[in-house]
């Protein structure tokens, strides 16, 4: 037998199982260099899916996140913001636009409703807020009821209306019209609807009171003892029968006076007014006029003189229709009524003399507000609230001013109130004017203040 040479040694030559051929093909597996690219995905394949996988994962948490810090920026700068959209109330709330002035109040205190009718320069057309602008009302349809409503809806108490007019006025932003059918029970601004067109232009004007019919400015002389009417406004404020401060009539009910005037003696019962007095004889032919309200700015700061105002409410009306005419209304600015572009006033007030309580009138010129706040005058002292003016002459007699003393300017014919006199103990030192209450300033507060007490 021979033996295979390529056998080890001691290794046993296997036999072929029995029952098959010696000659039977045998198969060898044979590895491709190359693998064909038919055959099926390879593992390098499936591992860059996974890396695909996981870095869209880690792009749409991303994105979450940022998402997410995003909202939370949004989120909390809405929470402390006063209000992103709409109207802020002035209490922390908000409404939308169109609520505002719509004649029904959903702000908690009524503010959306508040301040929504308005009188424009010195011919007094109406102007009622809609829409995110203040329009005027065309007179077509405009009753005399619905004027006595819209000056209800400013402040003024029930019967206070004196005249509706109308004039010629353009308008690029529309007009209000009266709807027919008065309600005397709603809002004046429910009873008003927007149009495009006016007949003719003609809007309405509105007087709530016959106002600022007083003395031509011609025959107001400096420091002269004016005469019975020329200043038909002015009040002497007393307690306990003594002349304490002045005043200015703004209505049959209210009287402008300066804050300081009634800080120590604040109980109503102890003021009596007199209007309508020049001389010391006024008080005895005059009768004297007991006081119901009295309300002093709440922000009054006695040190820095800081909103020193105040509003005096008459137990019972003035009668403005007597005989003698000789006690009326000074007008409160309208809006866009610029008081201080001519620069001159009057500042009218009581004085002691020899007999007893007359009445003077001073001619003044309003001052620049960075002259009045140089150093060498009040030192920054004066604010946006305040409003300074000098004499003319060299005389400084309306420093001796009391006060509460109106300072009044004439504009197209009416006498207007500017201020009320604040700082009448410090204009006798030279470059130092007298001081006013900035009235245009407070007309909102004023209108306010009235409206809140028009039927006490």
């Amino acid at each position: 037998m021979s033996t295979n040479p390529y056998l080890n040694v001691g290794e046993k030559r296997k036999l072929p199982p029995a029952g098959r051929s010696q000659d039977e093909p045998q198969y060898v597996h044979h590895l491709s260099p190359k693998p064909s690219p038919e055959v099926g995905f390879s593992i390098p394949g499936r591992k860059d899916v996974k890396e695909r996988c996981a870095k869209y994962a880690e792009v749409a948490v991303f994105s979450l996140l940022l998402l997410l810090l995003v909202a939370g920026i949004l989120l909390g700068y809405y929470c402390s913001s006063t209000c992103l959209h709409g109207r802020q109330c002035g209490d922390g709330g908000c409404v939308w636009e169109s609520q505002w002035c719509d004649g029904v109040s959903d702000c908690p205190s009524g503010q959306d409703e508040a301040d929504c009718v308005r009188l424009h320069g010195s011919t007094f057309v109406l102007q009622i807020y809609s829409g995110s602008n203040w329009r005027t009302v065309c007179s077509d349809g405009w009753t005399e009821q619905q004027g006595k409503a819209a000056c209800r809806h400013i402040g003024y108490s029930r019967g206070t209306h004196f005249r509706s007019g109308q004039r010629k006025a353009e308008s690029v932003d529309g007009f209000l019209t009266a709807r027919p059918g008065f309600n005397p029970e709603a809002s004046v601004l429910k009873q008003l609807e927007f149009s495009r067109t006016c007949p003719n232009n003609t809007v309405v004007t509105l007087h709530c009171t016959d106002c600022g019919r007083g003395v031509n400015s011609s025959r107001a002389y400096r420091s002269q003892r004016v005469s019975l009417g020329s200043w038909p406004w002015q009040v002497s404020l007393q307690v306990a029968g003594s002349h304490r401060c002045s005043g200015a009539i703004i209505s049959p009910y209210w009287t402008v006076t300066a804050a300081h005037c009634v800080s120590r003696t604040s109980n109503p019962a102890e003021w009596t007014a007199y209007a309508g007095i020049v001389d010391p004889l006024g008080t005895l032919f005059n009768p004297s006029h007991p006081v119901s309200l009295i309300i002093p700015h709440e922000g009054f700061d006695s040190l820095t003189r800081k909103n020193d105002i105040a509003l005096m409410r008459l137990a019972k009306p003035l009668d403005f229709t007597g005989a003698s005419g000789h006690i009326g209304p000074v007008c409160l600015p309208s809006a866009a009524l610029n008081l201080t572009d001519h620069r001159r006033g009057w500042v009218t007030h009581f004085t002691h003399r020899s007999g007893g309580l007359y009445l003077t009138g001073d001619q003044v010129s309003i001052a620049d507000a960075v002259d009045c706040n140089a150093t060498v005058a009040y030192g920054g002292r004066i604010s946006r609230d305040m409003l300074c003016a000098k004499e003319t002459e060299a005389e400084p007699k309306a420093c001796a001013s009391d006060g509460g003393s109106p300072l009044v300017s004439l504009k197209d014919g009416l006498w207007w109130l500017v201020g009320d006199s604040i700082w009448g103990d410090h204009c006798a030192v030279r470059r130092k004017p007298g001081v006013f209450g900035n009235v245009t300033y407070f007309l909102d507060w004023i209108y306010h203040q009235m409206k809140n007490h028009q039927d006490d």
